[in-house]
């Protein structure tokens, strides 16, 4: 039995790593054995070489490399377990050892071992091994799981909840906290907030509310990039999609990780069947969040809750009861931020610290006086006309650079 075609057998013993079975590079290395041992046609062997490099090449030049990146991401069992602090009977874990010293038998095998077995004497490319060690890796990546978490959540920070779950976001927003300005208070409220979460020490559900453009989202999203390697992830929910919250937080329960539940200009029709839902979340229900979730929404309505006068004049027996129940739904976060619209001193502020940070030349008198300009064209003064106004001069002055001889 030549070596390839052994550790091919060796691979369909894997009980924890089952799933490796089918990946296209795996599988195309055991069609590759399995066609060396039973003597197949040189055509066809050539041909199975060619698969199994061009999959891997996909990817990476290493096949060492791409053997790590499936162990280490691969969401079995075993590493969910763990990660909800479960203990595995003995013959688990010597199936796990077993198992990985399989896997690195398999990182190590190099392109000279495997051509020959192939009846050709001409060029077929090679890739690269490096010495690895996957038990130890494996084991550091049990050890570190509250921080880097297993599966999809290893290598992204950023999710959408859609019909298929929860899905990765590739290019989040790489807005930073050190490229806010202004707001310090506010923003430090969620700071600590998050801090509480990430400590296990008891974290609130939080409300951010205020006028549009005000940079509530933007702290959000620049809170998690701030903490993701301390074990924050998040999660974007749309409001149709409230339904779907106990489950996902039954879901999400057992993880190691840190969630935020992000939810973007959030408001409610009076007849919202969403509305108990995220109520009954907030309140702690059956199905109340876990310790490692904590709901982040933002919204224009301090209400949360549009109303009408025909709401006030309706045919309700008990109408005070169905007003009251109505407009108390942000009184269930437990931290409520108001963003207000910054004064013009703090506009003009924001506007030097951004226009510092994209390089403009304009001086300050002139950069002031066009930005408020700007603001009256643009609706009034907020973080988001400041940066919409440097954005623009910013590409005003270099397209003066580049029509200048």
């Amino acid at each position: 039995m030549n070596k390839l075609y052994s550790l091919s057998t060796k691979l369909n013993t894997l009980v924890i790593f089952r799933n490796l079975l089918e990946n296209p590079v795996i599988k195309s290395l055991q069609t590759l054995a399995g066609e060396t041992y039973h003597l197949k046609s040189s055509e066809e062997i050539i041909k199975s070489y060619g698969s199994f490099v061009s999959a891997l090449f996909n990817n990476t030049c290493c096949l060492s490399d791409y053997i790590v990146e499936l162990a280490m991401n691969d969401e079995n069992f075993y590493i969910v377990g763990k990660g909800a602090g479960k203990e595995f009977d003995p013959v688990v874990e010597d199936c796990l050892e077993n198992e990985l010293h399989i896997l690195n038998q398999l990182a190590a095998l190099t392109a000279k071992e495997t051509k020959t077995t192939i009846p050709y004497a001409d060029y077929l490319p090679e890739w690269i091994n490096k010495d690895i060690d996957i038990r130890s890796l494996y084991y550091e990546r049990i050890k570190n799981l509250p921080v880097t978490g297993y599966g999809i959540y290893v290598r992204y920070a950023a999710f959408v909840l859609t019909e298929e779950g929860i899905m990765p976001v590739k290019y989040p927003d790489p807005q930073s906290l050190s490229q806010l300005q202004g707001y310090e208070r506010e923003r430090n409220l969620v700071i600590q907030n998050t801090l509480s979460l990430l400590h296990g020490t008891g974290a609130n559900n939080v409300l951010l509310y205020g006028d549009a453009g005000t940079g509530k989202s933007s702290t959000i999203k620049a809170i998690l990039n701030e903490f993701k390697d301390q074990g924050l992830r998040l999660i974007e929910i749309k409001k149709d999609q409230l339904l779907q919250l106990p489950n996902l937080l039954e879901e999400l329960s057992v993880n190691p990780l840190k969630f935020i539940l992000f939810i973007d200009d959030l408001s409610f029709s009076s007849n919202d069947d969403s509305f108990s839902t995220l109520k009954a979340v907030l309140e702690g229900s059956v199905a109340s969040r876990s310790h490692n979730v904590a709901i982040y929404a933002t919204s224009n309505r301090r209400h949360l809750v549009k109303e009408n006068m025909s709401d006030r004049n309706g045919d309700d027996l008990h109408l005070n009861d169905t007003l009251q129940e109505t407009l108390s739904l942000s009184a269930r976060f437990g931290l409520k931020i108001t963003f207000q619209v910054p004064d013009k001193q703090d506009y003009l502020d924001i506007v030097l610290h951004l226009a510092k940070e994209s390089g403009l030349t304009l001086p300050q008198d002139s950069l002031f006086v066009k930005a408020e300009a700007f603001a009256i064209r643009n609706g009034g003064r907020s973080p988001r006309t400041a940066k919409q106004f440097v954005q623009t001069q910013s590409i005003l002055q270099k397209s003066e650079g580049i029509l200048q001889p």
